[in-house]
């Protein structure tokens, strides 16, 4: 007899499938980038905070800023805010029709990816270096 039970996959089992897709990929990735810019923005709105409050925490932060481990940390917030722009315009698009079928949100997936790597460089050689 078959049983039309779902079935619980490991993890592995499930990347092992959601790897070769890049709507998969483009799909993980969005929830992820919406994490990290979820978590980063309070950093972000104190460092803000801080260098609006006075000419020593605008120097204070000037300070801050030069270490590399912050520069990481805002690129990371950029990377997300970039890759999770583009993906959301891909969702936008296919909203109202385009990009909505098989093949072509496939297509749109890849450009995503490829248009979010590109700007992903762009960001780090303008931040980090």
């Amino acid at each position: 007899m078959k049983s039309n039970r779902p079935v619980n996959l490991s993890m592995g089992q499930v990347l092992e499938v959601n790897l070769k897709s890049p709507v998969a990929i483009a799909s993980i990735l969005h929830r992820l980038s919406g994490v990290i810019v979820f978590l980063l923005v309070p950093v972000l709105l104190w460092i803000l905070d801080k260098s609006l409050s006075s000419p020593e925490g605008f120097a204070q932060v000037q300070e801050i800023m030069n270490g590399f481990i912050v520069r990481f940390i805002v690129w990371v917030f950029v990377a997300g805010l970039i890759f999770h722009f583009i993906a959301g315009v891909k969702h936008l698009l296919a909203d109202i029709g385009v990009a909505e079928e098989l093949e072509s949100g496939r297509v749109a997936s890849t450009i995503a990816l490829i248009l979010s790597a590109i700007g992903i460089v762009a960001a780090f050689v303008w931040i980090v270096l």
